[in-house]
């Protein structure tokens, strides 16, 4: 069963600023993103469009017409954000295309251009340092009638995009492969993963996009004939990719006000380190009413809710242990009066302001504010007076 967003969900959704948009003001996402569409106009020759959507899209267009099922997991209340039986907030910018497929049912002769589809995206996902609710995500789509489209294009494509993004003068050590996956809209599909060195020194495989070749279905969906149409679909996160490219740990830094920060979130300069406030951790027992429930995007979105203006405090949400009345003593069970199927979740948050120090105070009422809207339990375990 679906859950819908109140009207209040939804205002607060919608006025999100959109960092790759010059409209809403300068930031260093929009260099990278001139960055790589500029890379491909290059590599093929070929001019480029830019769509900026709106974030309401057909529930049908974000799932259905790029061939998702009708039983998949992503469809669930629990990861996209539903406003009605047939309108949604976007879960990513994909969703865009099949309005654009539809629009070039008219091209009758040759055609070959480079569509770009930036904007945010809306998911529950999971709280920690490179997770946020709203993420940016950029599609890039090469569409060509009458001419061919192959896995030779796609590896360039790959390559294009690692070298705009992580280019060798800066990232010497950079290393990419693309492995088998699989994607409702596309056949041939792969996975772009990056191997960089983190700014500890460590070095690690990251996911940098998805890809492929456009898959039939989705061309006769719009009435665009396989036999003469091909494509070349990629999908990025825009945050990632500018985090990967300035040295950045922590997502929240991309919009942070710190005056320090935001100077250096107007250029592709590698990230020089304001010096980090403390973080306080609060550990809360909470009584959920199933194991399904200890489920860290649940639980994360749940907390940003009902933290509200706070919510970029909120640092990291992990759940630590989850255990069953079978397995807690009886007299723990008692203490809690836990009904039958319950189970108990240590959750642990990390608060952490960009730009003050948290007292011990108002650290205990946030985490009173976020164990209140996750509580399921009979007896209350608050903390802040």
């Amino acid at each position: 069963m679906k859950k819908y967003l109140s009207l209040a969900q939804l205002n607060s959704a919608l006025p999100l600023r959109d960092l790759s948009d010059p409209a809403a003001g300068p930031h260093a996402m929009q260099l990278l993103l001139a960055d790589v569409v500029a890379a491909l106009e290059r590599l093929w020759a070929v001019p480029s469009r830019t769509h900026r959507l709106n974030p309401l899209v057909a529930t049908a267009d974000n799932y259905d017409r790029l061939g998702y099922s009708p039983d998949d997991v992503t469809r669930n209340s629990r990861y996209s954000r539903h406003v009605s039986p047939t309108v949604m907030l976007r879960s990513h910018t994909s969703a865009g295309i099949p309005a654009l497929l539809d629009s070039l049912r008219g091209e009758l002769g040759h055609y070959d251009e480079l569509h770009v589809l930036p904007g945010l995206v809306y998911r529950r996902d999971a709280i920690d340092r490179t997770h946020v609710g709203a993420p940016h995500q950029l599609d890039l789509w090469r569409l060509k009638a009458r001419g061919l489209l192959g896995t030779s294009d796609l590896e360039a494509m790959m390559a294009a995009v690692v070298e705009s993004v992580l280019p060798a003068p800066l990232h010497p050590d950079v290393q990419w492969r693309a492995t088998p996956a699989r994607h409702s809209y596309t056949a041939a599909g792969r996975q772009l993963d990056v191997l960089v060195t983190q700014p500890d020194g460590r070095r690690e495989w990251l996911e940098l996009a998805e890809c492929g070749l456009v898959a039939a279905p989705v061309l006769r969906g719009s009435g665009l004939d396989p036999r003469r149409w091909a494509g070349l679909p990629l999908g990025m996160g825009l945050d990632r990719a500018l985090m990967l490219r300035k040295g950045i740990t922590d997502i929240r830094l991309l919009r942070s006000g710190e005056p320090e920060v935001q100077s250096q979130m107007l250029d592709l300069s590698p990230y020089r380190p304001v010096s980090s406030l403390p973080e306080i951790r609060r550990d809360l027992s909470l009584v959920l009413d199933s194991g399904a429930d200890a489920d860290v995007e649940l639980l994360g979105d749940l907390a940003r809710t009902a933290l509200g203006s706070d919510a970029d405090v909120l640092a990291a949400l992990e759940v630590v242990a989850v255990t069953t009345t079978a397995e807690l003593p009886p007299a723990a069970v008692e203490r809690l009066r836990m009904g039958a199927g319950q189970v108990n979740v240590l959750l642990r948050l990390v608060l952490q302001p960009l730009d003050r120090t948290l007292t011990d105070r108002e650290a205990n009422v946030l985490r009173d504010k976020v164990y209140l809207a996750l509580h399921r339990g009979e007896v209350l375990e608050l903390i802040a007076g």
